[in-house]
């Protein structure tokens, strides 16, 4: 006798096999909602379905754009997604990151003003936590927030801002009260990017990319209804946004619009690929132990991120979603260096900006940052040893 999941199964699997366009099964473009990047037909057509059904951010309530799916239903969705090859709808910190943080702590009020646009897709968001002079050392920041009748003013800097120059939104950690304490002095505002008073530079790294940017602040305002979580309270509220970010890292967050979505090992194949063979094995010892070693940490990293997500019963795993960020960044980059010790010295000849040319050497340096994004390794470590291990300070 088919059960309510199997049914749901069904015609999950109908919908999706009528609905999806064949120009987003497999490897593509995944839109973040910014208005400055302009999406081919299948990509906009795939969002657009998606919307209407609630699941560009299934398990939000329905009156904010979700489809109020339970968890059980969650998995059923990402594994029929997985079935026919779609890529995520949607993406981004504001279903993942900021999402997420206004169900928790935003009321009601800016729950309907801004989770409906992020769930249509409608607005890239960036984030505005580290300072040049704050970084682990996040509650030194500097950025002030004073108010101004109905508005907020703020001015200073922040750097690292992912995707800043084609955001059209940015959450900022703000000191509002400068004479408390540092942890309790601020609080974390939204801010229109599109204002004279925001400005992004994008900051060229040495994979050739330039995700990452500075953004200056010069009287920029912010509605005063547009701070989250109370004043003064942006520590507590932004260390949880943090967890959102982590967990999203890790595969772990099923509070936005691809948490737990498994992205296909490719280690193994690009190796293989490389490597003479010897009677139908790696020829090479070296690389052969170090591939099945890789293959072992990844198998025991799913399990665990796979446990996580079967534990939590929030948005989103607490302090454990360091545990499984961290080593999910420390087996890719150990895959990276598979590659490129598989691969020989002739994957040092590219050129950065030539679109395409040897994309295992610019992954290999872009995922130096994979253990400094999200929060560097040092401080996943101090939060794994106090707050999961419970070891003493």
């Amino acid at each position: 006798m088919a059960t309510d999941l199997d049914t749901f199964r069904e015609e999950t699997r109908a919908w999706l096999d009528e609905n999806c366009p064949a120009g987003v099964r497999g490897p593509g473009t995944v839109p973040n909602g910014s208005t400055k990047i302009e999406l081919d037909t299948d990509t906009r057509l795939w969002l657009e379905r998606m919307v209407e059904k609630g699941w560009t951010v299934p398990t939000w309530p329905k009156e904010y754009g979700g489809a109020e799916l339970s968890r059980e239903e969650y998995k059923v969705l990402v594994e029929e997604l997985q079935r026919v090859g779609a890529r995520p709808p949607l993406t981004g910190r504001g279903v993942n990151y900021i999402g997420p943080t206004l169900l928790e702590f935003g009321t009601d009020q800016q729950k309907a003003k801004w989770l409906p646009g992020m769930a249509a897709g409608k607005g890239c968001w960036a984030m505005g936590y580290s300072e040049p002079g704050a970084g682990s050392d996040l509650a030194s920041l500097k950025t002030r927030a004073v108010r101004d009748g109905d508005q907020w003013v703020i001015n200073g800097s922040k750097i690292w801002t992912s995707g800043a120059t084609y955001s059209d939104y940015i959450f900022v950690l703000c000191r509002t009260s400068p004479d408390k304490p540092k942890h309790d002095g601020i609080s974390l505002i939204l801010v229109d990017m599109s204002q004279p008073g925001v400005q992004a530079r994008p900051i060229r790294l040495i994979s050739g990319s330039a995700e990452f940017c500075e953004t200056h602040f010069d009287n920029a305002v912010a509605d005063i209804d547009d701070l989250i979580g109370g004043i003064d309270r942006g520590w507590t509220v932004g260390k949880r946004l943090l967890q959102f970010e982590r967990s999203t890292h890790a595969g772990i967050n099923v509070s936005g619009s691809e948490g737990g979505r498994e992205s296909k090992n490719s280690v193994r194949e690009k190796v293989l690929g490389s490597q003479a063979r010897d009677n139908g094995r790696l020829a090479d010892e070296t690389i052969r132990d170090r591939l099945a070693a890789h293959d072992m940490t990844y198998a025991a990293k799913e399990l665990t991120r796979l446990r996580a997500v079967a534990e939590t019963k929030a948005l989103a795993p607490t302090f454990a979603s360091s545990a499984v960020k961290l080593s999910s960044a420390l087996n890719a980059q150990e895959g990276d260096e598979l590659i490129l010790a598989a691969r020989g010295s002739d994957i040092f000849e590219f050129d950065f900006d030539q679109p395409g040319d040897n994309e295992e050497l610019k992954k290999w340096l872009g995922g130096k940052s994979g253990t400094i994004a999200g929060g560097t390794k040092e401080i996943q470590l101090n939060i794994i040893a106090k707050r999961v291990l419970g070891l003493p300070d």
